[in-house]
């Protein structure tokens, strides 16, 4: 399951920026893998007071968020999906821009995090199931 997680400046979170966010990251995630993804898109959105923020060195002045997306290792080599880690690094920062506005786009931070088979589950079970 692809599993957004975004840290911003709490003080960017305005109640517009949240669904922003979940309907573009969503859509980036749309734009690589194809419709299928769109119901199994997770995204989780991480308030940090500016304070207690800091880039090179100095506490609160550059909005930079950071988008980790979790997804299964295979995902990021797909059959079909030419360069899916670039595809997606750019989208993501293009959903980023497009909530918080053009002057965070150099500042965004996008981690992607290849899960490995039997790394993962739902409902109790490892997802996918490990071969016998």
């Amino acid at each position: 399951m692809p599993h957004f997680q975004v840290r911003a400046h709490e003080e960017k979170l305005d109640g517009k920026a949240e669904g922003q966010l979940v309907r573009s990251l969503t859509e980036a995630l749309v734009q690589v893998y194809g419709e299928r993804a769109r119901s199994m898109a997770v995204v989780e959105i991480f308030g940090i007071p500016q304070h207690r923020w800091g880039v090179g060195g100095v506490p609160g002045v550059v909005h930079a968020p950071v988008v980790s997306l979790h997804v299964r290792e295979a995902a990021l080599h797909l059959p079909g999906i030419d360069d899916a880690p670039g595809q997606l690094i750019r989208a993501i920062t293009d959903a980023v821009a497009g909530a918080f506005g053009e002057s965070v786009r150099d500042h965004v931070g996008v981690q992607l995090v290849g899960v490995p088979a039997g790394r993962s589950g739902v409902g109790g079970e490892v997802d996918p199931p490990v071969p016998a």
